[in-house]
């Protein structure tokens, strides 16, 4: 196993981390192409219905990032690791965070995802970027590709569902539809063979057999506006379904492949699924997010810990 520092890159999606930086953000997400005014005005209405003056967003990964470093030092204290941050479309973008990591000394490093489920569209995609930067400047670079069923992991979300379910006071816990969600992606993973949606169901059914649940279905959310199909059927359309074909009345949203609280969650579930749920007449309630809950922290630490040993032993 590796003497000295190793060196942690946690990448994410990456978020503005104020209004004014939206433009550029999303003219990244959109390869160069900036919105238009009427998009960009869309986005920014999002952003400020659910931020108000403060913008929190950034700085629930600022806070992850720094508690898995924090969760690595107590429980290896006889390594040192350093996490940096590399995001997919804000700075420090993966390729920085990576630079930042060679310049600092480190020679060993693991990059792990903010998402427990692997796709090749989503994970690959950065395991992608990290690797070929990586490659250029001669770092020794590993990755942890899913966690989807880790231990952990499945009790964090767990004990989730269970509070979350305490909610719903007048009727037993039975009568509740828990729909499990993620982000959508273009159809053709499906084609590739892509390992997502398998991961996804695996997780949700976890999940369910802890808790002991059976009144349960997946949904996804937030797909992009883009010509090609996404994974369907979306989170809204499912509610005016089972609201209108099964007279579903009590719904909780347990949003698994997102770990933090941002646009996904905070808008596309609390504003907009949550005002259609009143629309339909739907008792709706959401899961808490990860954020930095001691088990997740600890469900990364624990990934990180085993790649690392892994890749010491082919070393």
């Amino acid at each position: 196993m590796a003497n000295g520092r190793i060196g942690v890159l946690i990448m994410s999606y990456g978020t503005p981390e104020s209004l004014d930086q939206v433009e550029a953000y999303y003219t990244h997400i959109r390869r160069g192409h900036p919105p238009t005014a009427e998009q960009l005005h869309e986005l920014t209405s999002r952003y400020e219905a659910i931020v108000g003056g403060f913008f929190p967003l950034r700085e629930n990964t600022n806070k992850q990032v720094k508690g898995l470093e924090e969760t690595l030092g107590r429980e290896h204290p006889e390594l040192e690791f350093v996490c940096y941050q590399g995001l997919k479309h804000a700075q420090p973008y993966i390729e920085d965070g990576v630079e930042l990591m060679v310049k600092d000394g480190i020679t060993e490093a693991i990059g792990v995802v903010l998402a427990p489920h692997y796709s090749t569209m989503s994970v690959g995609g950065y395991v992608k970027r990290a690797k070929d930067r990586a490659a250029e400047l001669g770092l020794k670079i590993d990755f942890v590709l899913s966690y989807h069923l880790h231990p952990k992991l499945l009790e964090a979300l767990s004990n989730r569902v269970e509070r979350a379910l305490g909610k719903f006071t007048d009727v037993s816990r039975d009568e509740v539809r828990v729909i499990f969600t993620a982000h959508s992606l273009p159809e053709k993973i499906l084609e590739m063979k892509d390992p997502y949606p398998d991961q996804l169901l695996a997780t949700s059914n976890a999940i369910a057999d802890r808790v002991g649940i059976t009144n349960w279905q997946f949904g996804w959310q937030s797909a992009g506006q883009t010509a090609a199909p996404w994974l369907g059927p979306d989170i809204l359309e499912v509610l005016d379904t089972i609201r209108k074909e099964e007279n579903v009345k009590n719904v909780l949203l347990c949003p698994i492949g997102f770990v933090s609280d941002h646009l996904e969650v905070l808008y596309d579930i609390d504003i907009e699924a949550q005002a259609l749920a009143k629309e339909l007449g739907i008792h709706l309630e959401r899961t808490e997010s990860l954020n930095t809950d001691p088990l997740y922290m600890e469900t990364l630490s624990d990934v990180v810990f085993e790649k690392l040993k892994g890749a010491a032993k082919l070393s």
